[in-house]
């Protein structure tokens, strides 16, 4: 039984690479066989690195999979879950020190003071001026950065240790797949608005600091679940996991928009790897080791394909073949409202084609993507010519004040008026 001081984070593990690793993250028994052999020699030949980080840093990363959040932990146990406050109370304390300061909670317990302290303290790594610079990229990628992300995330749904925390709490699942991918839009939007990651008590932080107790929350409930593998699978929503949705936010939608003819610069590539990295540290994302360049990056991402089990199951099933289809015009949608729907159904459909990895693809039942990837073949040359003039430095303000204004627009006509909400309190589905 759970009380106010527990946190879920596990003692620091110790060991030599490969000894302390999930049993179902299977890395250390992979990296070494035939075929990744075959693509790290490639991978050499062609760029003179390993496809795979070093054995240090992978041992880090196999570590961090039993790593959370201790500050935010400490906080949602005495608030959130806590006698004394509760999650009604709590939320309120939290929604007014994040609108008005911590100083106007004056009932705020110490572990509140110091996760707020945490949030006003900017780390001396951080570089402002890129960090910005980092969110211009995301601002003029506008509703291409939603496409992208949702796509490419689906592949990582095979993973029960991704899929799992999803599913049961009913995040991207079934029928809350639209809305819980539309509050994560509105994360998107928000953090990447220019200077509202440094701003106190902005929105962005605001969500930020939302989302980050919201994973707490999240974390403790699934893993007191009997259905979590914390042998197999580490802590729910982990410190590698949470990483990886940055990496998912800087250089993997980099690369794959190209294929859509949206293109993003090496230059811009390290801009939002440190964007990203600030933007984690605000969720409470300070790992061991964090891959701080775009070799770094691809390396990581090599290490979690070698490393995948596909232990998802019906969980994760469920995460993918609902995502599209959340798209599809709903019951008493009509007129330009169903049209705009039956729209984005089915180019996401597409895109789910376009990203994923065929051999994914082909395991679950996903809506036809035939003929609306002819739509992102022929509009190509057109957002080719875009990238390109957009670089003028007449175009490039206007550009990316019409994608971001665009992004908002296709962000409130699917919300239909409704809040994103980041709720912590919410119960397991099961």
């Amino acid at each position: 039984m759970s009380t106010a001081t527990d946190v879920t984070t596990a003692p620091a593990p110790t060991g030599a690479p490969g000894e302390v690793c999930p049993t179902r993250f299977k890395y250390w028994e992979r990296k070494d066989l035939p075929q990744w052999q075959r693509r790290r020699a490639l991978f050499r030949k062609l760029t003179g690195h390993d496809l795979f980080p070093t054995d240090e840093q992978a041992r880090m990363l196999c570590e961090d999979q039993f790593a959370g959040d201790p500050v935010a932990e400490r906080f949602v146990a005495e608030v959130f879950f806590g006698k004394e406050f509760g999650h009604r109370k709590g939320r309120a304390m939290l929604d007014q020190a994040l609108d008005h300061g911590i100083e106007t909670v004056p009932e705020a317990p110490e572990s509140m003071r110091e996760l707020f302290a945490e949030l006003e303290t900017v780390p001396e790594w951080v570089d402002r001026d890129l960090v910005e610079q980092g969110a211009a990229v995301w601002r003029r990628w506008g509703t291409m950065l939603f496409s992208v992300a949702g796509a490419i995330t689906l592949e990582i749904y095979t993973e029960g240790a991704v899929a799992m925390p999803l599913s049961l709490s009913g995040g991207y699942a079934g029928d809350n797949a639209l809305r819980r991918f539309l509050e994560t839009s509105k994360f998107w939007i928000d953090v990447s608005q220019p200077g509202q990651l440094f701003e106190k008590n902005s929105q962005a932080r605001k969500t930020a600091m939302q989302v980050r107790v919201m994973h707490v929350a999240v974390r403790k409930r699934v893993g007191e679940h009997p259905e979590w593998d914390f042998d197999g699978w580490g802590l729910p929503i982990s410190q590698t996991y949470e990483q990886m949705t940055q990496i998912g936010g800087a250089v993997a939608p980099s690369l794959m928009l190209w294929l859509a003819g949206v293109q993003t610069t090496p230059k811009e590539m390290r801009a939002l790897i440190h964007f990203n990295r600030y933007m984690g540290h605000l969720l409470g994302v300070q790992p061991r080791w964090a891959p701080e360049t775009i070799l770094e990056q691809v390396q990581t991402l090599m290490m979690t394909t070698a490393a995948r089990s596909y232990d998802a199951g019906a969980a994760g099933k469920e995460l993918i073949e609902s995502f599209p289809r959340a798209f599809a015009p709903r019951e008493g949608q009509k007129g330009l409202k169903r049209l705009r729907a039956a729209y984005n159904y089915r180019i996401y459909s597409a895109y789910c084609r376009l990203w994923m990895a065929p051999e994914t693809y082909k395991m679950y039942d996903m809506p036809p993507a035939f003929p609306w990837l002819l739509i992102i073949a022929a509009r190509w040359p057109l957002m080719t010519t875009v990238e390109l003039l957009r670089r003028l430095p007449v175009l490039k303000e206007l550009h990316g004040n019409l994608m971001d204004a665009h992004r908002r627009q296709w962000w409130e006509a699917q919300m239909e008026g409704r809040q994103a909400e980041f709720d912590a309190s919410s119960s397991l589905r099961r």
